[in-house]
């Protein structure tokens, strides 16, 4: 499971022509693959007149991760297979390429269809903003009320949400914390208090 992994920030299109074709890249975050499909269906609908909407996505990331691609309709292996190969080589998660080709009259031939769809999906994901997703996992805390500030800056350190607090004999925390940062969180509050405050999973 990658705790962290590059995902697009928004969303970028860019144009290209070739021999009259017209080929526009739309390019998106897209969580899972019912939000990749729906933003193919979204750009097909966008372009109702265009000859062909290539796709290409990837759902997660690393070893969990869903691929998916249609040459929609042009020759086999010319136009899906090379948006995926760019997709894969582009190190993002969660994201979809949409490519729709107004055809201008001139064939390319395979290799030069193949050179096209890999241009306009290196070009729309060179534009498309990113960020890091990070996984995060909630967990409770429970603090005697000496220890509750020096715990609340440990828990800005580690970057951990409070979600909620009850005052009660001790104070209840509810956190968002990132998953990378829970061990050494956990490990740091235990040194702090002497392994009276554990993280409850």
């Amino acid at each position: 499971m990658n705790d962290r992994y590059p995902i697009p920030a928004g969303q970028a299109q860019i144009e290209l022509v070739i021999l009259k074709s017209r080929f526009i890249a739309n390019a998106q975050y897209t969580p899972t693959v019912e939000g990749a499909k729906a933003f193919i269906a979204e750009v097909s609908q966008t372009y109702p007149n265009a000859s062909h909407h290539v796709y290409a996505f990837a759902v997660g990331y690393g070893a969990s991760v869903t691929h998916g691609m249609s040459d929609a309709g042009e020759p086999s292996g010319t136009a899906g297979r090379p948006a995926l190969a760019v997709v894969k080589g582009s190190g993002l998660g969660d994201v979809t390429v949409v490519i729709s080709r107004y055809f201008g009259g001139a064939k390319l031939g395979t290799g030069g269809l193949v050179k096209a769809y890999t241009e306009a999906a290196q070009l729309v994901l060179a534009e498309l903003p990113r960020t890091e997703k990070v996984e995060k996992q909630t967990t409770t805390l429970t603090v005697p009320y000496n220890l509750y500030e020096r715990v609340k800056r440990l828990l800005e350190q580690y970057e951990a949400e409070i979600d909620q607090e009850d005052f009660a004999a001790q104070v209840t925390l509810k956190l968002t914390v990132p998953r990378p940062n829970l061990k050494p969180l956990a490990a740091d509050l235990a040194e702090l208090s002497s392994g009276q405050i554990q993280l409850e999973r």
